[in-house]
């Protein structure tokens, strides 16, 4: 009986898999991406004041974001056409999309373990990540018209 259920378990799962919507799926974690970027940006602006504890559970969300970026379940082979601004190269060079996507990871990480004391080091930090955004969105990205 408990293989019985394993089983119906997996199929399940693997059903709600392939039912998934990669393109709306990415669009929401870069849509989440943009607002936690956008929040530390305004604090390493000066339009926020800084506060250490947020803005370290902001680049500890920022972190949680970017480890959930599966390139190959969010980009597979058919979902680059329809409601989206992925540019096709993403799938001609998926190594070199996979590579910045792992710069920003690292990038990210390396801010969240040096947890910043005070505005001027967010701003080296933001100003880092937000370089490898700029990066994947000139080569990765359509811009909107």
């Amino acid at each position: 009986m408990k293989k019985l259920v394993i089983a119906i378990s997996m199929l399940a799962l693997a059903a709600s898999a392939a039912f998934a919507d990669p393109i709306r799926d990415r669009q929401a974690l870069m849509k989440e991406r943009g607002k936690i970027v956008g929040g530390l940006s305004k604090v390493a602006k000066d339009e926020e004041p800084f506060d250490a504890a947020a803005v370290l559970t902001q680049l500890q969300a920022l972190q949680a974001n970017a480890e959930k970026f599966d390139i190959d379940a969010l980009f597979p082979k058919g979902s680059e056409s329809g409601d989206t601004t992925a540019a096709p190269k993403i799938w001609e060079d998926m190594a070199g999309f996979k590579a910045v996507e792992d710069k920003y990871l690292a990038d990210v990480k390396a801010a969240v373990a040096a947890a910043p004391a005070d505005a001027d080091a967010l701003k080296t930090q933001v100003g880092a990540i937000g370089s490898d955004c700029g990066t994947c969105h000139q080569g990765y990205r359509i811009k909107k018209g």
